[in-house]
């Protein structure tokens, strides 16, 4: 099967992704406000199957004292970065930059590439902005590892009793011609959809890409509440962590 990289770059998966996004949140408000996630409770309940977790550990000896030095990293490497500008300039690239979202990444390709082998907290794959009227305001980073990258490696790099790491995983690209099918409480395709297997989504005649992107975890350095430093929490300070969404045996919250 062709990489999601290739897929993406062809366009096909670009405009699955785009419909997902636009279905997940309300265009009722201005895009330079935060919009509001408007998603049927069945849409919620599909949601479930298209997010994998790591599981919670218990805290050991060290781990917070590790995690905070990912969290002062964050902050020393996104500083140069509090206007967005400078981002653009050195090479972060907005993703979906014209979809009404709670937040957006400006992601280095060159970072996420690195980052498949080797953690450098002081090189987050992206920088996440909230959108405003003048343009962007930084909130956070996102760090990534390599899709099959196990949980023991994910807790050298950040403790997993600190942090939690997720993935976007069971797409299913709707067949052309089929794309309101990612719309609404009966949505079948995408991120939000009822589909969740690649036997459902062949019989639909869709085709199923089992993970979009790797590993991922968000951390929110600014914060000042030591529980949203790495939230795993939707709230009204923009953090964007699907807390609806668990895959069997790994509960959220």
């Amino acid at each position: 099967m062709p990489s999601f990289s290739s897929r993406f770059q062809a366009g096909s998966f670009a405009v699955a992704a785009a419909l997902v996004f636009a279905a997940s949140f309300s265009t009722r408000q201005s895009v330079c406000q935060t919009p509001a996630v408007d998603l049927h409770p069945r849409a919620v309940a599909h949601i479930s199957g298209h997010v994998l977790m790591t599981t919670l550990r218990p805290v050991q000896p060290g781990d917070q004292q590790r995690a905070d030095a990912v969290v002062a990293a964050a902050r020393e490497a996104m500083e140069p970065y509090r206007d967005y500008r400078n981002a653009l300039a050195d090479g972060y690239e907005i993703f979906l930059p014209n979809v009404p979202q709670p937040q957006y990444h400006f992601t280095k390709r060159e970072y996420g590439r690195e980052a498949r082998w080797t953690f450098d907290p002081l090189k987050p794959t992206s920088l996440i902005y909230k959108k405003t009227a003048g343009g962007y305001t930084l909130v956070g980073a996102m760090y990534t590892d390599r899709v099959t990258a196990s949980q023991d490696e994910l807790n050298e790099r950040i403790p997993l009793s600190i942090a939690r790491w997720h993935q976007h995983v069971n797409f299913c690209e709707a067949p052309a011609g089929e794309w309101t099918d990612y719309f609404g409480p009966n949505a079948k395709f995408g991120l939000v959809g009822s589909i969740h297997t690649r036997e459902d989504c062949d019989a639909a005649g869709g085709t199923f890409i089992p993970h979009v992107f790797g590993w991922m975890v968000h951390v929110y350095p600014y914060e000042t509440d030591a529980k949203k430093i790495w939230s795993v929490d939707d709230d009204d300070q923009g953090h964007d962590n699907m807390d609806h969404s668990a895959m069997p045996g790994m509960k959220m919250n």
